[in-house]
């Protein structure tokens, strides 16, 4: 988790698998015939052919370093406010960091795509439609519900093939066993 304002509670963290991610957004309310996560296999004009379209919005998945950590503190200290429009929440709980990089995705999407009426998400985003992003975090680490989804799909998936690849990763950079979930959404306009 990237946040220097974080609370004490720390969710499982969520397995970076498409399956997992569908299971856990259209159980929350964002209908199957409307989103559905896939992997992409590189950035080669081949590979990024096999990925559906349009494409909405992008998670990306990267291991935490102390360099990547000293970024973000000098980039937060110099953004403000997101655009206008933006949806955002600061993230607070440790390892949501996954399930914020989906609201993040779901919420910059939603004139896009029609979530279920009265489904939680279509209910999470009216209540935290005029919050600004330090209230929504508040209110994420205070709602028992999506903790509780959360860890639902937190213990799906293939844990042993998601275990071997972080495996590999801490035996690369032994100093880095953190990673972290970015959400990249078009907004109208073009605001990111």
């Amino acid at each position: 988790m990237a946040n220097s304002t974080s609370s004490t509670k720390r969710w499982l963290p969520l397995e970076a698998n498409p399956d997992v991610m569908n299971q856990f957004i259209w159980g929350l309310g964002v209908a199957p015939d409307e989103v559905e996560c896939f992997d992409v296999y590189g950035l080669d004009e081949e590979l990024l052919e096999m990925v559906p379209k349009p494409v909405l919005a992008v998670l990306l998945l990267y291991p935490l370093t102390s360099q990547s950590e000293q970024e973000r503190i000098e980039q937060d200290s110099a953004i403000k406010e997101p655009s206008s429009g933006v949806y955002f929440m600061k993230q607070t709980v440790g390892n949501a960091c996954g399930t914020i990089g989906l609201l993040h995705a779901v919420g910059n999407i939603t004139s896009e795509i029609k979530l279920v009426e009265g489904s939680y998400l279509d209910n999470f985003f009216k209540s935290t439609a005029k919050m600004d992003p330090s209230e929504r975090a508040v209110f994420l680490e205070n709602d028992r519900e999506m903790e509780v989804a959360h860890s639902v799909a937190a213990t799906a998936g293939d844990t042993e093939d998601a275990a071997k690849v972080i495996q590999k990763i801490i035996q690369k950079n032994p100093d880095s066993i953190n990673f972290n979930v970015i959400a990249i959404s078009k907004k109208n306009e073009g605001a990111i």
